[in-house]
């Protein structure tokens, strides 16, 4: 299946059905008068996030979207039957754009949750309701409402505990492969990754979190090259970001300047992100003798004067991975749930 993360649609919400106009005529009953009943409202439009899709490719081509009309009323005093809602699934981390204002209507970051996106249309009003003492035979009756029509922009940012970062070919894909069961495609030349993966990793039991693999991001990113930057927004969720560093690449640069230039770009892609605790996770020692392994990792992080956790791993012989999981969801207990429960939720949860 093909990752679309992007797609923009129009949504038409159903219009409100018209108000009846008519009169009881029966040949026994003596008095008649106005019985014309209301129409239905229009039915509205809805996004609900569904925990089961991880792509928008099913908004990719149908583009266009309309909830039924509410149906006008009828004698006898009939309203007429409310148009059905319109409710469209969408993967959990959707943000919803207003396409034509630019303003963000909602996030969908709980499964199962709903956002009104356009309303339907108030039904209109039968003759029976305008009736009175001084007007017997009303001949008023009023028109549904027209529903709300948008066009929209939906972004994807998918949901995860942990972002990889680091240069194609870094030992991203390897390293989630590792570590849980997700199986992205490993190569021996760059862009090999094309779209995010998403991988559980399941540490003890009850224990487990999300990390989020993206394309690999090049110098000059910010500016468009490469296919990192586009994937970068998906890193905007997570709450820890392993950089990964390939301490032996292939081409001979130095890891130093390979890292620096990651760090750089992510600056400049969003300062906000750029700020977020971030690991650094030295991969590929086993290219390395035993002997030279700490004095040349040594002086990749004195290189960078880093300051923060410092991992050294092999993601392809699975050294050093497992500590490394242990201490992610360590790190991740004492930073507490990703999104804290709402007083709505915590009230509904402490309800007999």
């Amino acid at each position: 299946m093909k990752f679309v993360d992007e797609v923009s649609i129009a949504v038409q919400a159903g219009d409100g059905g018209d108000g009846c106009l008519s009169f009881r005529r029966e040949k026994f009953i003596r008095f008649g008068g106005p019985n014309g009943g209301d129409g239905g409202d229009g039915g509205s439009v809805y996004l609900e996030a569904d925990q089961g899709l991880n792509t928008l490719v099913d908004y990719r081509f149908h583009k266009h979207f309309k909830a039924k009309s509410g149906q006008a009323g009828m004698g006898s005093e009939c309203t007429g039957r409310g148009g059905e809602d319109l409710v469209l699934k969408v993967p959990v981390g959707t943000v919803v754009w207003d396409a034509t204002t630019h303003e963000q209507m909602g996030d969908l970051i709980k499964p199962n949750q709903r956002l009104l996106i356009a309303q339907g249309g108030f039904h209109g009003l039968g003759n029976m309701r305008f009736k009175s003492s001084c007007n017997q035979a009303p001949r008023q009756t009023t028109k549904g409402r027209p529903g709300e029509s948008r066009q929209l922009r939906l972004e994807l940012k998918v949901l995860a505990d942990i972002g990889l970062l680091g240069l194609p070919n870094a030992g991203k894909s390897t390293f989630i492969r590792s570590v849980s069961a997700a199986t992205p495609k490993v190569a021996d030349y760059p862009f090999t990754t094309l779209y995010p993966n998403l991988g559980v990793v399941k540490v003890a039991q009850g224990q487990s979190f999300v990390i989020a693999d993206i394309p690999g991001v090049i110098e000059g990113a910010a500016e468009g090259a490469g296919l990192g930057i586009r994937f970068l927004k998906h890193l905007a969720r997570t709450r820890i970001l392993l950089h990964i560093v390939d301490v032996a690449p292939v081409d001979g640069s130095d890891p130093v300047v390979n890292a620096r230039a990651i760090a750089h770009e992510l600056v400049k892609f969003n300062p906000e992100l750029a700020e977020r605790e971030r690991w650094l996770v030295l991969n590929k020692i086993d290219l390395l003798s035993p002997e030279e392994r700490e004095a040349h990792c040594d002086a990749i992080v004195k290189g960078l004067e880093w300051a923060g956790p410092v991992f050294k791993i092999s993601a392809i012989q699975r050294e050093g991975t497992q500590q490394l999981c242990y201490a992610l969801i360590n790190r991740l207990d004492e930073m507490g749930p990703m999104y804290a429960e709402s007083e709505e939720d915590l009230a509904e949860d402490q309800s007999p």
